[in-house]
C-alpha cells in the first residue's frame, strides 16, 4: 500500500511538472493580417496592349525621271508646298540642247517632204507626156513603163519623207518633255518631310526613279502601324477604339480608331505578328512622323458587372489560419515559404466543379470567414475579372495576401486597397 501511495504522489508530481512546462513552453498561434479588395460593381474593359510607328496617312515620294545635275532647291524640311509648285531645278543646258537638235532634225524631215513632193510633181508630168506620146506611137513601151516606175518611186519617197517628219516630230515632242522634267513639281498639297540632295548634285535616273523629297499630304491625320501577336489578332477587328501614348506626351492620351488589319504575316524571331493600322487625329501637329506609340486596343467593354480582383482568385491561405469550416475539401495548402500566397490550382478554370473550382476567401473582422465559390469567369482586364453565377455579393471583402501579424508592422489591414 506505501509503494502504490508513493507511486501516485511520483505521477502526480510528474504530472504537475509537465503541465508547467507546457504553461511556459506552450507558443500562441500565428496571427495574420490580410490585404483586401471588394467584390464591387463596374465596368470590365479587356485590352489587348502593342507598341508601333507613326505615320503619315499618305506619304508621296518625288523623284527625277531624267539625269542631271541640281541646280536649284525652292523647298526644304518643313516646308508647306502646293500643287504643282516648283520645288526643284535641274541643269536644263544638255536637254535644252537636245531640243535644239531634234527641232533641227524636224525641220529637215520637212524639208525632204518639200522635195520629195516636187519630184512626185515632176514626175507626174513626165509620166503624162509619156501616155500622150505613147497614144501616138512616138515612144516604146519601155520608156512609158520607165515614167510609170520613176512616178512610183517618188511618190514612196514622199511617203517616206513624211514618215521622217512624224518620227523628228515624235523625237522633239520627248526632247521637250524631258526637258520639261528637270522642273520638279510638287504632286500633292502637303508638307516637305524629308529632302534627299543637295544643290550641285547629280541625280541619275537611269535604272530607277531616285528619291528627292517625301512630302507628306496631311498631317492633322496619322497613322500608326502596330504588330500585334497571332495569338491576340483575331479579337482585333476595324473600328475598334484604342489609346495612343507617347513618349513626348506622357500625360496625354491620343483616340485612335483601328482601320486595318494586314494580312500578310511578318516573323520576327519565330513569333508571327500582323500589322494593324490605326488613325489617329492631330490637329494639334503635336504628333510627328517616326514617333513610337504604345497602344492601348478596346476590344469589348462590360458595364455594371459582378467583378473580383484577380488577385483574389489566386489567394491561398496560411494552413493554420483556415478555419475548418473553410477548406474547400481536404487538407489546406501550406503557405510558401516567404509568405505570399501560392496559386490555386485550376484557378483559371472557372467552369465545373471539384478541385479545380477556384474559391475566394472571405474577410471579416480582421480574419479569415471561410471560402466561397467564385462561379464562372466572364471578361477579364487582367486586374478585376467578371464572375457569372456567383453566389458573392457587392461589397464583401476578399483576401488577396497576407502576413504575419508580428512581423508586418506596415501591412494592410481588411478593408483597404492594394
Amino acid at each position: 500500500m506505501k509503494a502504490l501511495k508513493k507511486t501516485l504522489y511520483i505521477l502526480f508530481a510528474a504530472g504537475i511538472i509537465a503541465g508547467g512546462a507546457w504553461w511556459f513552453l506552450r507558443t500562441e498561434p500565428a496571427r495574420y493580417v490580410y490585404r483586401t479588395q471588394p467584390v464591387t460593381v463596374g465596368s470590365v474593359t479587356a485590352t489587348i496592349g502593342a507598341t508601333g510607328k507613326v505615320n503619315a496617312v499618305e506619304m508621296v515620294e518625288v523623284g527625277t525621271q531624267v539625269s542631271g545635275t541640281i541646280k536649284e532647291l525652292y523647298a526644304d524640311y518643313n516646308s508647306a508646298v502646293k500643287k504643282g509648285q516648283l520645288i526643284a531645278l535641274l541643269d536644263p543646258d544638255v536637254l535644252q540642247s537636245r531640243v535644239e537638235e531634234a527641232r533641227a532634225a524636224l525641220a529637215l524631215a520637212q524639208a525632204g517632204v518639200a522635195r520629195a513632193k516636187a519630184t512626185v510633181t515632176d514626175s507626174e508630168r513626165a509620166f503624162k507626156r509619156a501616155k500622150e506620146l505613147m497614144g501616138r506611137d512616138l515612144i516604146a513601151k519601155s520608156e512609158l513603163d520607165a515614167a510609170e516606175t520613176a512616178l512610183l518611186l517618188a511618190r514612196a519617197s514622199l511617203s517616206e519623207s513624211g514618215a521622217r517628219v512624224v518620227q523628228a516630230r515624235a523625237g522633239l515632242k520627248q526632247a521637250e518633255t524631258n526637258l520639261g522634267y528637270t522642273k520638279i513639281l510638287s504632286p500633292v498639297d502637303g508638307v516637305v518631310i524629308s529632302r534627299q540632295v543637295d544643290v550641285g548634285q547629280t541625280v541619275a535616273a537611269s535604272l530607277q526613279t531616285p528619291t528627292l523629297f517625301s512630302i507628306a499630304r496631311d498631317l492633322t491625320q496619322m497613322q500608326i502601324e502596330a504588330s500585334i501577336d497571332e495569338a491576340d489578332i483575331g479579337r482585333i477587328a476595324e473600328g475598334q477604339k484604342a489609346v495612343c501614348k507617347f513618349d513626348a506626351w506622357p500625360k496625354l492620351e491620343f483616340e485612335g480608331t483601328v482601320t486595318q488589319v494586314r494580312l500578310a504575316p511578318e516573323i520576327v524571331s519565330n513569333v508571327v505578328t500582323y500589322t494593324v493600322v490605326l488613325k489617329v487625329g492631330n490637329a494639334d501637329m503635336k504628333l510627328k512622323p517616326g514617333m513610337t506609340a504604345n497602344v492601348t486596343i478596346i476590344t469589348e467593354k462590360r458595364d455594371n458587372v459582378l467583378k473580383v480582383a484577380s488577385a483574389a482568385l489566386r489567394f491561398s491561405p496560411p494552413s493554420d489560419a483556415v478555419p475548418p469550416e473553410g477548406k474547400p475539401g481536404g487538407a489546406p495548402r501550406a503557405a510558401s515559404p516567404l509568405g505570399f500566397p501560392r496559386p490555386m490550382r485550376g484557378s483559371r478554370n472557372f467552369g465545373g466543379g471539384g478541385e479545380n473550382t477556384p474559391v475566394v476567401w472571405l474577410v471579416e473582422n480582421g480574419r479569415l470567414a471561410g471560402s466561397l465559390p467564385a462561379g464562372e469567369q466572364g471578361l477579364s482586364d487582367r486586374t478585376w475579372v467578371e464572375v457569372l453565377n456567383s453566389p458573392l455579393k457587392e461589397g464583401q471583402e476578399l483576401a488577396v495576401s497576407y502576413a504575419k501579424e508580428d512581423s508586418a508592422p506596415g501591412a494592410t489591414f481588411a478593408g483597404t486597397k492594394p
